[in-house]
């Protein structure tokens, strides 16, 4: 047993989870979750536990299992982590993203980053402690959910609207992306997610006439809609800083020796390299055109077209931006809402994040953890409905060169096999802490 609570024995046990998870193709939304679940069924019950299944339709499964921890009387603490991935296109790949290839020191396939390496290190800390007679301070509910890359509507949202008695008597949820190292001015800045965007993925209507091709048409719809699309996708919304993100953005500053300055926020930015387009999304909302659908003959002019966007709004911005957003878009062309979740932001204090912070550095008595907003969107906003407090935490120390935030639904996606065994480090740590 090291210091760190757990054995030798788990620093190759998570990277044998890791790859046998990624062999599961459980691409969403071509594949189910159903095989996937059952596997991660199996090793809850390995390690003592009672899973159970949820399904919210036929394969759309979920799996839950509650650890007893030495005090049940405390809350309890939820880990959660996804099952399903986006989709990978092999022919763009350099191995077979559903192989879990060992290659130049990193495991590489489809979900390696987002999310079965930190599925790999719940289950592999899991495992080891009960080897081990351990048990957690208070209850851990480790929730393994469907559908979080399409929202979560079959997965989070499922379990969190049908079978809330799971959760009764937590009052935080830990989870993906953060946690992970950033090395700007030659310091390592450990992220922890305390923020995200909300979603808004929308609809656009142009209506217009429909006639021959041949003929003159000053009503097209498709050109209403080409022009819409084309002020959307050109369109720069304002800067914002949230609380989070200006403490971010401090913090960045302070790695590089500069002064922070709130209104050259663009100039910081410059300095982060690839971290920009990440960062860059959360000083201020996103709108980008995502897929066009129009007409079903070339000689046919069609009196209806329809655009998506991929939108995302800082926290406690809706409103603003609704309304910035409707008047690019323009009274010509109407909005329809396909899908809506809440952006979500807590505070960069209390135990859990001591805890975290405490086993980053026992780790690497050189990082630092630092608080930051995710462009994208996770299952914390189902968790949060439940009044629990939400935290990204899958710890990875990475190499300085390698571009991380790239891999998230990138090709050629990987981990570092010694990040996984920080992380399983680290996670130990952290949950001995909670």
């Amino acid at each position: 047993m090291s210091d760190a609570g757990v054995t030798d024995r788990a620093g190759e046990e998570v990277v044998d989870l890791c790859r046998e998870l990624i062999r599961f193709d459980s691409s969403n939304p071509t594949s189910n979750e159903r095989a996937i679940a059952e596997y991660v069924g199996g090793q809850l019950t390995d390690a003592g536990l009672t899973p159970e299944i949820y399904e919210s339709e036929p394969g759309r499964a979920s799996v839950v299992a509650r650890w007893a921890g030495e005090d049940s009387s405390r809350p309890g603490l939820v880990l959660h982590g996804h099952l399903d991935v986006v989709p990978a296109n092999a022919a763009d790949w350099q191995v077979d993203p559903f192989a879990a290839e060992v290659k130049d020191g990193c495991v590489w396939g489809r979900g390696a980053v987002d999310m079965k390496d930190m599925d790999a290190m719940m289950l592999t800390v899991l495992k080891d402690w009960v080897r081990e007679g351990k048990r957690p301070p208070r209850d851990v509910v480790f929730a393994f959910v469907a559908d979080e890359e399409a929202g979560g509507v079959y997965g989070a949202h499922h379990l969190v609207d049908n079978h809330t008695d799971l959760f009764d008597g937590c009052d935080a949820a830990v989870s993906e992306v953060g946690g992970f190292s950033m090395t700007i001015g030659g310091k390592r800045l450990y992220a922890i997610q305390t923020a995200e965007k909300g979603i808004s993925w929308l609809r656009l209507v142009a209506k217009g006439t429909a006639g021959h091709g041949s003929m003159l048409n000053d009503d097209n719809a498709v050109t209403q809609l080409a022009e819409a699309v084309s002020r959307v996708g050109r369109h720069s919304f304002p800067i914002e800083l949230s609380d989070t993100v200006a403490t971010f953005l401090r913090e960045v500053c302070d790695a590089l020796g500069i002064a922070f300055n709130p209104d050259d926020v663009e100039g910081v930015l410059a300095k982060l390299g690839p971290l920009a387009k990440m960062i860059g999304a959360t000083v201020r909302h996103t709108a980008n055109p995502t897929m066009l659908d129009a007409g079903y003959k070339q000689n046919v002019i069609p009196g209806v077209a329809h655009a998506y966007l991929d939108c995302r709004y800082l926290p406690g911005g809706k409103e603003r931006f609704e309304a910035a957003l409707a008047e690019v878009v323009g009274p010509e062309v109407a909005i329809e809402v396909v899908q809506h979740q809440v952006a979500y932001e807590t505070t960069f204090d209390g135990d859990l994040v001591a805890a975290m912070d405490a086993a980053i550095l026992a780790e690497d008595p050189d990082g630092r953890c630092v608080p930051y907003c995710m462009s994208g969107g996770t299952d914390a906003k189902s968790f949060q409905e439940l009044g629990m407090r939400c935290f990204g935490f899958s710890p990875l120390r990475l190499p300085p060169d390698l571009d991380f935030v790239g891999m998230f639904h990138g090709i050629d996606e990987r981990v570092p096999i010694s990040g996984l065994q920080f992380g399983v480090r680290a996670l130990s740590r952290f949950l001995a802490a909670t």
